[in-house]
């Protein structure tokens, strides 16, 4: 014991005094195993400390099989283990067994009490036991005895009532136990999280797995909630609970913004939690802890926050979506005279733009595949007259609703007037990324085959339409060719932006 106890401020040896003690001590650590005994101890277990140290008591000591009893005292020693409170019970009914005899039946009266280290973890776990079988057997005695002669006041008196009162309590302890851990299964099966804070320093008495899972399932039993979450420093939750203990009035969260870590070295991550600080008074009525319950909320607020994205988004495309309309509906008016091929015209176009709103809600509009856009709005003109060349590039929602319309007006010229006008015309498209730091895609569109091509005397609507998606939307660069042997249209479109003036 000198290795585990210290001397007083006299400087009196303590391990002396424990080991000199006629009661029988005992210390165990929060594995349940021996780490120190004194005399007394020994003697009443005819043991030698060689034998007990380090040994788990619940294999030296298994009650001669008697599960029940075993039990019994096992609970009590992981009460104290698990709680940091002392236990007793006042008569167990408990056989030990002694070298050369085997077991022989004994009682005890036995109390259990926690030993905390500095640090304010629990260290051991001190038993003080009683030999009270002669107690017993006396009280048995003169319980029959009182029986046999009608129940002479001092044979009541002998025949147990200090006993039975002490197993009146220990019945009512252990019926409160058995409440107490229904209570604690409760808890602990609660699919919110739950925590109970001890004193002003808010230390963790117990927690649940859920509790656990928020916080990456740390060690935190035994700490103060400044020593266990650290991280929570300058956010505010100390401060609530310091307010809750000094005034017993709860606190209540809701969707409150949390930032916390899952283990000491990993970065912080925002969770929303509702909850509520609830004071837990004592006897006395004064505010002796703080029972923390709540709910993780981060997918609903996420969700949330998701939706009215979404709706902004939507709002914010079809106001887009109606301008564009317009826009088209404006221009085909002055190129088209002719109801009948205004209307046409203005289908066609709208036509295109609801190719491409289909190919960005596939992808919720997240973006769309360059050569996808491309085979939209050239299908229709025979996939073995259009030849695509070029890799993967995926493009922004505005891009490719630009991009989706310059390329039907250029299917829809080359039909009319240019390679696809004709039997044997051809259209090429090749195209690829340049400057990778900041991506450009270079694409050009060449016809083939087709008639002699001359530079038109005015301006239609594709052309404008053409350069100014080109240059105003896209913020990038277009040359038309209307050379003899072919129209060609060469793009060269900033790829790492989006379009800041829809």
């Amino acid at each position: 014991m000198r290795e585990l106890v210290k001397t007083d401020g006299a400087g009196v040896d303590l391990a002396s005094a424990f080991d000199a003690s006629p009661n029988p001590y005992m210390l165990l650590t929060p594995d349940l195993r021996f780490a120190g005994m004194n005399r007394a101890y020994l003697s009443v277990t005819q043991r030698t400390r060689e034998e007990l140290m380090g040994a788990p008591v619940m294999t030296v000591f298994d009650a001669g099989g008697d599960e029940a009893n075993a039990a019994q005292l096992l609970a009590s020693f992981e009460r104290v283990r698990d709680t940091g409170l002392p236990d007793r019970i006042p008569v167990l009914h408990y056989a030990i067994p002694l070298p050369g005899v085997g077991y022989v039946d004994r009682y005890w009266s036995c109390e259990h009490s926690p030993v905390f280290d500095d640090a304010g973890r629990l260290a051991y776990i001190l038993q003080h036991t009683s030999d009270i079988t002669e107690l017993e057997a006396l009280r048995r005695d003169a319980a029959g005895k009182a029986n046999r002669r009608g129940g002479a006041a001092l044979d009541a008196f002998l025949g147990g009532q200090v006993l039975r009162r002490a197993e009146d309590v220990q019945a009512d302890n252990q019926r409160l136990a058995t409440e107490r851990n229904q209570l604690v299964d409760m808890f602990m099966q609660a699919p919110g999280f739950v925590a109970v804070l001890a004193g002003p320093e808010h230390v963790f008495q117990m927690h649940n797995p859920a509790y656990a899972q928020l916080i990456g399932h740390r060690a935190i039993t035994g700490k103060t909630i400044r020593d266990a979450l650290p991280e929570l420093a300058g956010q505010g939750y100390y401060e609530f609970l310091d307010n809750v203990f000094a005034t017993g009035e709860p606190h209540e969260g809701r969707a409150s913004r949390v930032q916390l870590r899952h283990t000491p070295d990993a970065p912080l991550e925002t969770v929303y939690l509702n909850f509520i600080y609830q004071p837990i008074r004592d006897s006395a009525g004064k505010v002796a802890g703080i029972f923390v319950q709540g709910h993780d909320v981060t997918d609903t607020i996420l969700a949330a926050d998701r939706q009215k994205l979404m709706i902004d988004e939507l709002n914010h495309r079809v106001k887009n979506t109606l301008a564009t309309v317009q826009s088209i509906a404006m221009q085909t008016a002055r190129s088209h005279t002719d109801p009948a091929s205004f209307a046409a015209s203005f289908q066609a176009r709208l036509m295109a733009l609801s190719h491409t709103h289909d190919l960005l809600t596939r992808s919720h509009w997240e973006g769309a595949d360059l050569r996808a856009i491309l085979e939209h709005e050239t299908e229709a003109h025979g996939a073995h007259r259009i030849s695509l060349n070029g890799p993967a590039v995926a493009l922004g929602p505005a891009t490719a609703l630009s991009l989706g319309m310059i390329f039907h007006e250029l299917a829809t010229n080359a039909a009319k007037y240019g390679a696809l006008s004709g039997p044997d015309g051809r259209v090429l498209v090749d195209w690829s990324l340049a400057d990778l730091n900041a991506p450009k895609l270079h694409l050009m569109w060449r016809e083939l085959d087709g008639p002699p091509v001359s530079a038109p005397t005015r301006r239609g609507f594709g052309s404008r339409l053409i350069e100014r998606n080109v240059r105003h939307d896209l913020a990038g660069e277009v040359k038309l060719d209307y050379a003899a042997a072919g129209f060609t249209a060469e793009f060269m479109v900033p790829l790492d932006r989006e379009n800041t003036n829809d």
